[in-house]
């Protein structure tokens, strides 16, 4: 049996831990929609511009944690080629929780660019970069 915790809950406990960035990824994957899990994997790599790249057992294995934390659902199954499809959604709960992270972490870059505005060398390095 699956525990479903309730949005209030689950997020209060979440203020103490940051997401991981994995976890992150595919709970992004999933805000415009339901997908498979090969879907997911490729999703993630482009999010994260290559950065990440899930393999098949974490995928399932963050995706049934996910599910037992009532962040994501099944969403159906169907048969291409002969090899079944599983479906995956993000939670009313799971959007909450996605979009709180989103916010601690925009957060976090707004005061980082603040500091970094401090430090003209800093920010003609940065903008040579660019």
């Amino acid at each position: 049996m699956a525990v479903i915790y309730r949005s209030i809950d689950y997020i209060s406990g979440m203020a103490d831990n940051e997401m991981r960035e994995p976890t992150f990824l595919v709970l992004t994957a999933l805000a415009n929609g339901k997908k498979h899990g090969y879907a997911l994997i490729r999703e993630a790599a482009d999010l994260s511009s290559g950065r990440v790249s899930l393999k098949v057992g974490t995928l399932y294995a963050a995706l049934d944690r996910l599910g037992q934390q009532g962040l994501v659902a099944e969403a159906g199954e169907e048969v291409v080629d002969g090899r079944l499809r599983r479906y995956y959604e993000l939670t009313d709960v799971g959007a909450e929780v996605l979009e709180r992270e989103v916010s601690r972490l925009e957060s976090n870059a707004v005061q980082a660019r603040a500091r970094l505005r401090l430090r003209p060398a800093v920010m003609q390095v940065v903008a040579s970069w660019a």
